[in-house]
């Protein structure tokens, strides 16, 4: 795992399989995402790197319902608020089976990838304290909005943090070799693009996406580009 410094406020934890965010502001923490199965002592050691403790953890958000974003979430959540969407809630606990993507809709080489994918140890169950909603605001940032976009699953979310210009797209969005385009694996590819396109209707500077590198500077530009060739 590679922690890198984004802004004096966020923390990216790089790991092999998916990203995860820390979010720091006076003696409170928000974590979202926790990549796989096994990394929760590696988000321990990132945090306590940065001089804070466990303790301080005070929220942890899910953005949707797959292994390599809720894998850990049972080794560090403590006394964290787990929040998840009410749409993923039961996969997080364990009563239902992560959606997969839809076979028929997906291009050649996003099959190609996908049939060549690792297994990924099994994920244990993890309690779901706030079941999140469309509009929910969160008390970070200065006001963190939840907004809901299903595609890559029923349940995903991004985060809006309007303050600072800052969303975390989850798998959404994904940006890999400069290429910014719409995240793979979908379970339903038309309501997928129709969330790229809503969130590239905000005003944006940092995008934190869920695979690949963020999107610096006017990212709504780069959004919008993408959104108008889907």
């Amino acid at each position: 795992m590679k922690l890198v410094e984004m802004t004096p406020n966020l923390h990216l934890l790089h790991f092999a399989v998916g990203h995860a965010y820390l979010w720091h502001e006076r003696d409170a923490l928000t974590l979202i995402d926790t990549s796989t199965p096994g990394s929760g002592g590696d988000i321990e050691g990132a945090i306590r790197s940065l001089g804070f403790s466990l303790g301080d953890l005070r929220r942890i958000i899910v953005t949707h319902g797959h292994e390599d974003h809720h894998g850990a979430l049972a080794e560090i959540a403590a006394d964290a608020t787990v929040m998840v969407h009410r749409a993923d809630a039961a996969v997080v606990r364990g009563q239902a089976a992560q959606q997969l993507p839809e076979r028929a809709h997906m291009p050649d080489w996003e099959r190609e990838i996908f049939d060549g994918l690792p297994p990924i140890p099994p994920v244990p169950p993890s309690r779901v304290d706030q079941e999140l909603t469309e509009g929910d605001v969160l008390d970070f940032g200065g006001g963190a909005e939840v907004i809901s976009i299903p595609g890559h699953t029923d349940g995903s979310i991004a985060i809006h943090v309007p303050a600072h210009r800052l969303l975390f797209a989850g798998d959404t969005i994904a940006h890999v070799d400069g290429r910014i385009m719409l995240g793979v694996f979908n379970a339903d590819r038309p309501k997928a693009i129709a969330s790229f396109r809503r969130l590239a209707e905000l005003d944006l500077a940092l995008v934190c996406v869920g695979h690949g590198d963020a999107i610096t500077g006017n990212a709504s530009a780069g959004l919008r580009q993408v959104a108008a060739t889907l």
